[in-house]
C-alpha cells in the first residue's frame, strides 16, 4: 500500500515537472521569439589583427560635422544662415566633407609609420547676399580651427558664379511655390479637364539639365507627371520653362510652356488657344498605376539564403575591413559615391585607391525636358543618395551593415543607417576546377567565394548598385549595375525617333549611361609604367616542309611612354590587354603587373563640337593614363551640372600637359557603361540584368602561379576518396549544420529622404 501511494507521488511529480519545463520551455521561446536560435558550432575561425591605418580614409564623424557646422556659423564675418531651408539670397552650408590627405603624407604615415596627417574638412559655402560660391579647408579637426579659403588654389578662380550651384532645398520650395502661384492657380480649369489637377491632386515635377544654354544661364525645363508612385513614367504631356537666374526669387520668371507638342509664350497665349481649340486637347483618361512596384502575386516562400556554417571569414571594425589575404579601407563621399583606399594582397599594396568619380546620361527627345538632358550625377551628390539597404533584397540577410554619416544640404549632420553593407558571397560558379577523365582520374576545384562591398544610391529615377569585389585569385573589381525608373516623355509626333513607346501615350527615351572609375594602382610601389599587349597573325615557314607557310598568331607588346599616347580613346583600335607595371620581376622574368579590364557596352559619347563636353570630357576615353597629382583628385566637381559650359574641372587638360608615364606614379582613369534603349520590359521597373559595366583588376606575371592555389576552400580527391574530409570540406557539411543567427528585419530608410518642409 505506502508502495502504491509512494509510486503515485513519484507520477505526480514527474508529471508536475514535466508540465513545469514545458510551460517554461514556452515561455522562454516566446521570449526569444525575435532571433531565430543560434548555431551550436565551433568558435569563428578566422580572427584578423586590426590597425588604425584606414582612419585617415574616414568619413567624417557625426561629431566632426558639427563642430566644422558650429565653427563656420561662428564666423560672423561669413553671416552663414542656420535655417536648413535658407533661401537662395542668405549665405549657407551646402557641403562639409572629408579632404583625402596628399598622397605622399599618407604613405609615409601607412609605410614608414611616421606621425599620422592632419585631418581636415572641405566645406561649401554658397554666398547668396554677396553673390559667388567658395570652398574652404576647415582644420585640423582634432586642435583648434581654423578656415582658409581654397578656391582660387583648386580652381584658378576667386571664386564660382552663383548660378554654379545645385539647386538647394531652400530653392526648391520657391520653385514649388513659384509653380503653384504662377502656372497651376491661373491655369486651373485646363489642367483639371486635362489632367485631374486640384489642390489635393497636384502633379509631380521632374527637372530637365543643364538649366540653359550658356554659361550664367539658368532657366530650367520642368516637366509634369502624374502624382503617382513611380510618376517617372506618367508623363502628361505639359512642360513650363522657369527662369530662375535671380536669387530673389521675385524676379523669377516663366518663360514658355508646352502643351501635347505645341509651345507657347505666356499663360493667356495657351488659354487663349484652348478656348478657341487652337490647341489639341489632352483628355484626361483614369489609368491603373503601372509603375507601382507592389507585388502582382503573393508571395509563396522565402527563396534560397547564405549563412556562415562557422561564422563570418570577414572583419570589419571602424572603416577597415580584413577578409583572408585582404585588407583596405573605405568610405563614401557625398559627392562622389563608393571609395576604397590602401587596397593590400598578402600584405602587399595593390592600389592606393578604387573609386567612383562620376556617373554621366545624356538624353535623346522631342520634347524640351529631355531634349537637351545631361545628367552629371556628382554636382547631385551620388552618395548623398546612399539610403538604408534592405535586408534579404539589397544585401543577404546575414550581410554586416554599416551606417554612414553626412552633411549636404541640411543644417545638422544627417545618419544613414545600414547604407553599406559587407558580405562574403558564393558567385555560384567554380573560380577554377578540373575533372581529369582520360589519365590520373582525379578532381580538384574552387568555389568562388568572394567578398563584396555594397552601397545602393537612389538618385532621383535610377538606381545605381556599386559593388567592390575582392576574389580569392588576388583580382579586384568595381563594378555598377543599374535599376529603378527610365526617365519618359509625353508621345507626341516625331517622338519615336527617340525611343520607344512602352505605356499608354509614355515614350522611353533614349540615353547614355557612362561611370568613371579612379584606379591609382601602385605595383610593388608607386613607380611604375603602362604597357599594352595584344595579338597579330605572322606568316611562317613550316620548319618540316618549308614549302608550306601559315598564319600563327604572335605575341605584341609595348610601353607606352607619355600621357596622350596613354589616352585610349572610345570608338578607335585599342590593344586588349592593358597593364600597370613594376620594373621587379616574377621567377619567370615577366615584369610584375595587373591588368586593367573594362567591361563596357558604352553608348556614343557627347560630340566634342558641343559646348557642354568639356564637363564630361573624361567620357572620351575607354582608359587614360595620367601621372599622379593631388590637385587631380577627381574628374569632375559640385558645379559642372549647373555651369556645364565653364568646367571647374576639365579633365582633357590632365592629359593636355602630355608628361612623362615612365617610371612615375601612375593613375588610371576608366570609363564603363551602357546604351540604354527602353522597352516594354523596363515597364514598371528597369531590371540589372545586362545594364551595367566596370573594371576588373587581375594579376598579370605579378605571381609565380595563381595564388588561389593556397586558398583553405580548395577541393580535391580521387577515386575512393570521395567522402574524406581532408580536402573537401563539403564531404562533412553535415557537421556544420544549423540554425543561423540572424537578427529580425526592421527597416529605417525613409528617416532621410528630402522634405521640403
Amino acid at each position: 500500500m505506502v508502495a502504491q501511494v509512494t509510486n503515485s507521488l513519484v507520477k505526480c511529480i514527474l508529471v508536475l515537472f514535466a508540465l513545469v519545463s514545458v510551460i517554461t520551455n514556452i515561455v522562454l521561446i516566446c521570449l526569444n521569439s525575435s532571433r531565430v536560435p543560434k548555431c551550436q558550432t565551433s568558435q569563428q575561425i578566422w580572427k584578423y589583427q586590426h590597425n588604425d591605418h584606414g582612419s585617415i580614409f574616414a568619413d567624417l564623424s557625426e561629431d566632426e560635422y558639427q563642430k566644422v557646422r558650429d565653427y563656420m556659423w561662428a564666423q560672423k564675418s561669413l553671416g552663414i544662415s542656420r535655417s536648413a531651408t535658407a533661401k537662395p539670397t542668405e549665405n549657407f552650408i551646402f557641403l562639409i566633407d572629408l579632404v583625402l590627405p596628399k598622397k605622399a603624407d599618407a604613405l609615409r604615415y601607412l609605410d614608414e609609420n611616421v606621425s599620422k596627417p592632419a585631418r581636415e574638412a572641405s566645406v561649401v559655402v554658397f554666398y547668396g547676399s554677396n553673390g559667388y560660391l567658395k570652398e574652404y579647408v576647415v582644420g585640423p579637426l582634432g586642435g583648434v580651427l581654423t578656415h582658409r579659403d581654397v578656391t582660387k588654389e583648386k580652381y584658378n578662380l576667386a571664386e564660382f558664379k552663383i548660378t554654379a550651384r545645385p539647386v538647394t532645398i531652400g530653392e526648391y520650395m520657391q520653385l514649388f511655390e513659384f509653380i503653384y502661384r504662377q502656372v497651376f492657380a491661373p491655369l486651373e480649369g485646363i489642367l483639371k479637364e486635362s489632367f485631374d489637377y486640384s489642390a489635393e491632386k497636384a502633379l509631380s515635377l521632374f527637372e530637365g539639365m543643364p538649366r540653359g544654354v550658356n554659361s550664367g544661364d539658368r532657366e530650367t525645363w520642368m516637366s509634369f507627371f502624374r502624382d503617382m508612385s513611380g510618376m517617372y513614367i506618367h508623363p502628361v504631356g505639359f512642360e513650363v520653362l522657369i527662369n530662375h537666374q535671380s536669387v530673389n526669387s521675385s524676379q523669377w520668371s516663366l518663360q514658355k510652356l508646352l502643351y501635347n507638342g505645341q509651345y507657347f509664350d505666356t499663360i493667356e497665349e495657351l488659354k487663349n488657344s484652348y478656348k478657341n481649340d487652337n490647341v489639341t486637347k489632352i483628355v484626361y483618361k483614369k489609368i491603373p498605376n503601372y509603375a507601382s512596384l507592389k507585388p502582382r502575386s503573393k508571395p509563396i516562400g522565402i527563396g534560397p539564403q547564405q549563412y556562415y556554417p562557422q561564422g563570418k571569414r570577414f572583419s570589419v571594425k571602424d572603416n577597415q575591413v580584413m577578409y583572408m589575404d585582404w585588407a583596405f579601407a573605405f568610405g563614401l563621399s557625398s559627392l562622389t559615391g563608393m571609395r576604397v583606399f590602401d587596397i593590400k594582397f598578402r600584405g602587399e599594396r595593390i592600389a592606393y585607391e578604387l573609386s567612383v568619380q562620376e556617373a554621366m546620361s545624356v538624353y535623346g527627345s522631342v520634347t524640351p525636358g529631355m531634349m537637351l538632358t545631361k545628367f552629371l550625377d556628382s554636382s547631385i551628390g551620388i552618395g548623398r543618395f546612399a539610403h538604408e539597404l534592405v535586408r534579404g533584397v539589397d544585401c543577404p540577410y546575414g550581410a554586416t551593415y554599416v551606417d554612414t554619416y553626412r552633411y549636404i544640404d541640411t543644417n545638422h549632420t544627417q545618419r544613414f543607417r545600414n547604407s553599406i553593407c559587407v558580405f562574403e558571397h558564393d558567385i555560384g560558379r567554380p573560380l577554377r576546377r578540373h575533372f581529369s577523365d582520360f589519365f590520373h582520374n582525379k578532381y580538384g576545384g574552387l568555389a568562388n567565394s568572394a567578398l563584396v562591398i555594397r552601397t545602393i544610391t537612389a538618385i532621383g529615377n535610377y538606381d545605381y548598385m556599386w559593388d567592390f569585389i575582392f576574389y580569392q585569385s588576388g583580382s579586384v573589381e568595381a563594378r555598377v549595375h543599374a535599376t529603378g525608373y527610365i526617365s519618359s516623355s509625353y508621345k507626341i509626333d516625331g517622338s519615336l525617333r527617340f525611343g520607344h513607346q512602352v505605356a499608354e501615350n509614355t515614350l522611353g527615351n533614349i540615353h547614355t549611361h557612362f561611370i568613371n572609375f579612379k584606379v591609382d594602382l601602385d605595383i610593388l610601389g608607386v613607380k611604375n609604367v603602362f604597357q599594352t599587349k595584344d595579338m597579330t597573325y605572322e606568316e611562317v615557314e613550316l620548319p618540316w616542309k618549308p614549302e608550306r607557310k601559315a598564319k600563327v598568331p604572335r605575341l605584341v607588346e609595348n610601353q607606352l611612354s607619355t600621357e596622350q599616347e596613354a589616352a585610349l580613346r572610345y570608338g578607335q583600335p585599342m590593344p586588349r590587354y592593358l597593364h600597370v607595371a613594376s620594373d621587379r620581376t616574377n621567377r619567370w622574368g615577366h615584369q610584375r603587373s595587373y591588368r586593367i579590364q573594362v567591361v563596357s557596352f558604352a553608348g556614343e559619347h557627347l560630340p566634342e563640337s558641343e559646348p557642354e563636353e568639356r564637363s564630361m570630357s573624361w567620357a572620351r576615353y575607354k582608359v587614360a593614363i595620367t601621372k599622379h597629382k593631388d590637385e587631380e583628385q577627381t574628374s569632375s566637381s559640385l558645379y559642372s551640372q549647373n555651369d556645364i559650359w565653364s568646367p571647374a574641372v576639365d579633365f582633357s587638360k590632365f592629359i593636355a600637359d602630355n608628361e612623362s608615364i615612365v617610371n612615375e606614379d601612375l593613375v588610371a582613369w576608366v570609363t564603363a557603361g551602357f546604351l540604354h534603349i527602353p522597352h516594354a520590359e523596363d515597364i514598371p521597373n528597369t531590371v540589372s540584368v545586362g545594364n551595367g559595366g566596370g573594371v576588373i583588376l587581375r594579376p598579370h606575371n605579378y605571381f609565380d602561379e595563381d595564388p588561389s592555389i593556397h586558398s583553405p576552400d580548395g577541393v580535391y580527391f580521387e577515386p575512393g576518396s570521395e567522402n574524406s574530409c581532408e580536402y573537401n570540406k563539403m564531404a562533412c557539411l553535415k557537421d556544420d549544420m544549423c540554425t543561423p543567427t540572424l537578427d529580425p528585419f526592421t527597416y529605417h530608410g525613409f528617416e532621410g529622404v528630402m522634405k521640403f518642409e
